[in-house]
């Protein structure tokens, strides 16, 4: 399928990067379109290209304006004509997977408790049990969207209407790693120790970021995360495993 230029938004971002902007919400049409370009310039890059970073609606494109310059040499143009042209180009001709299957991620959390001290207040924001939200949230298939805010965090979509909440009205100054929070229509996982102000409502002792590692973040956008719930006693096994 190809795309239609004119909803596509291109904007230079500082003096060596460009932001491709396919739309401004969050939608799964939407980031298969961001999927696509990223795995284009992966495999199809340009001279002088460094890398890109896709996030929910768009793609920025990273590049040295020196080499582009001398890739191309055309005179009369900016890096950033020369970037505009070939991401054009690359627009025209882009081919969204339809056959591709996404990586499944298991992720098993133990919610409530002192691993969840939100958890309650989630309920009762919607009107729910706790046990109605723990069962909300691990029963779907949640898309990586982007990874972004600290490392290897994961910004997931598919979060049911029904446990939709409000950010706290003062961040916690510190929440455990592997803390699994909702913040508005959004969840997500904090891979390392870190300020934040999502609703907490499980834990995870899987070890979503290893710096150790040459891909460190367990989880790339394109992904999809399934919660498994597990007691504590399964919490402290898994925890020998994954550390």
């Amino acid at each position: 399928m190809k795309n239609n230029l004119e909803e596509i938004q291109m904007k230079p971002l500082g003096e060596s990067a460009i932001t491709v902007q396919f739309g401004a919400e969050i939608s799964p049409v939407i980031n298969k379109k961001v999927k696509a370009l990223a795995s284009k310039l992966q495999y199809e890059s340009f001279s002088g290209f460094i890398e890109c970073t896709p996030a929910f609606a768009s793609v920025t494109v990273f590049y040295d304006p020196f080499i582009v310059k001398q890739a191309y040499g055309e005179k009369a143009k900016t890096s950033f004509q020369i970037v505009h042209a070939t991401l054009e180009r690359m627009l025209e001709t882009l081919v969204e997977d339809e056959e591709s299957k996404p990586r499944i991620v298991e992720i098993p959390v133990c919610y409530g408790n002192d691993f969840g001290p939100d958890l309650d207040f989630v309920a009762a924001h919607n009107n729910l049990s706790a046990d109605e939200v723990i069962h909300l949230h691990a029963s779907a298939e949640y898309p990586v969207y982007m990874i972004g805010f600290a490392p290897g965090f994961p910004y997931l979509g598919g979060l049911s209407e029904k446990i939709h909440a409000p950010r706290r009205p003062s961040p916690r100054t510190s929440i455990p790693a592997g803390s699994v929070g909702i913040a508005g229509s959004q969840t997500g996982v904090y891979p390392i120790s870190t300020p934040g102000g999502w609703q907490l409502i499980g834990r995870t002792p899987m070890a979503l970021f290893r710096p150790d590692r040459d891909q460190p973040s367990v989880l790339s956008a394109g992904d999809i995360v399934k919660f498994i719930p597990i007691t504590k006693e399964e919490y402290d096994q898994y925890q020998e495993r994954w550390q």
